[in-house]
């Protein structure tokens, strides 16, 4: 619980926005003005602010950084051509954040605590947010425990923090996947389902692996047989195979992606079939190999849409059909763009205005 969500608010004396050209920024490396803060202790949310960006001071036995207790989201903020902002479903992300701080033995965020230091931020730091076509303000909100004591049990304090970036495309070219079959993601039972830091932390050696052999990104396969595809990288995974989308069905090893429900959404209102279900490496491939398989991409906040060119895997490249050709992927993609631009219909009510 949380007696107040009354927000004590400390503006900069003066902002960097005019140092940046905020339609023109590298991915991540460039934060706005402000940041929200809260602390939890004693069994409750005692304080909520908002103050300059600022580097946050803590112990070297922060217990955060010793057992990684450690979880996040990631969303976006969107300007149209009136210059008015918005949100894409804002409260998705805010759910998905307590399922995590749920497995994580970590309290809850009350959604007034969430939604009112977000909105508030956003406010301050409009100007952040690009007004160009594929430009939008980066959001990470994240939790983090903040006992300094050594030992193996849940922290008894934290604190949550709302950091955002301006922010382009994510990639920038359409991608080159390798199909990961030595390590994996996820486990049955683990936390594969959940936005927590480790999950990350253990991708990167073998996104290194593929990074060295010239892909972009891994393509993770389930830990018992190596059989079956789960995700691409940070990213859900599709495919369009002869007229139906294909995506491997929710597990606790798959994390429920807000874009990837989004996509799903809209195939269906056009009258497409998707299906969640276990989709194969043979399968793919066999596809591959028939020339049944159209489309491959993957799903996320950052990428929004993801064009997969070409697949490594027994150390073979297999390319995929010309993206210029892709006719649901990127539809979905200009459509997603155009709602969130105010320039198409939001049917299902996914953007959340800033007033």
């Amino acid at each position: 619980m949380i007696d107040t969500i009354d927000i004590k608010i400390t503006k900069t004396s003066k902002s960097r926005v005019s140092e940046q050209d905020v339609n023109n920024v590298p991915f991540g490396k460039c934060f706005s003005d402000h940041m929200f803060v809260a602390e939890y202790a004693e069994g409750k949310w005692q304080k909520a602010y908002i103050q300059p960006y600022a580097d946050i001071p803590m112990s070297f036995a922060l217990s955060a950084l010793h057992y990684g207790q450690a979880i996040f989201e990631g969303m976006k903020a969107y300007k149209n051509e009136k210059g008015e902002v918005s949100l894409f479903r804002p409260l998705a992300n805010h759910n998905r954040l307590n399922i995590s701080a749920t497995r994580m033995a970590m309290p809850e965020i009350p959604e007034e605590l969430f939604m009112g230091g977000l909105i508030e931020l956003l406010r301050l730091d409009n100007a952040w947010i690009p007004s160009s076509e594929t430009g939008s303000l980066y959001i990470r909100p994240f939790l983090i425990a903040t006992d300094e004591a050594i030992g193996v049990r849940p922290s008894e304090s934290y604190k949550f923090v709302i950091i955002t970036c301006p922010a382009g495309k994510y990639y920038s070219e359409p991608v080159k996947v390798i199909v990961e079959q030595s390590y994996y993601r996820a486990v049955e039972g683990g936390v594969g389902y959940i936005k927590t830091a480790g999950n990350y932390g253990r991708s990167l050696y073998p996104t290194k692996i593929a990074l060295d052999k010239g892909y972009q990104q891994v393509i993770w396969t389930d830990a018992k047989t190596h059989q079956y595809v789960e995700e691409s990288g940070t990213m859900n995974l599709m495919f369009v195979i002869d007229n139906t989308v294909i995506t491997p069905q929710l597990s606790d090893t798959i994390l429920a992606g807000i874009t990837r429900d989004s996509v799903l959404s809209l195939a269906r209102d056009w009258g497409m079939k998707a299906e969640e279900r276990k989709i194969s490496v043979k399968e793919i491939f066999e596809a591959h190999e028939q020339g049944r398989l159209k489309e491959a991409f993957g799903t996320g906040t950052a990428a929004t849409i993801a064009q997969i060119i070409a697949i490594g895997y027994n150390d073979k490249e297999y390319a995929l059909p010309p993206v210029a050709e892709r006719k649901f992927s990127n539809k979905v993609d200009e459509v997603l763009r155009n709602i969130r631009k105010g320039r198409a219909e939001d049917k299902f009510h996914w953007m959340f205005p800033i007033k």
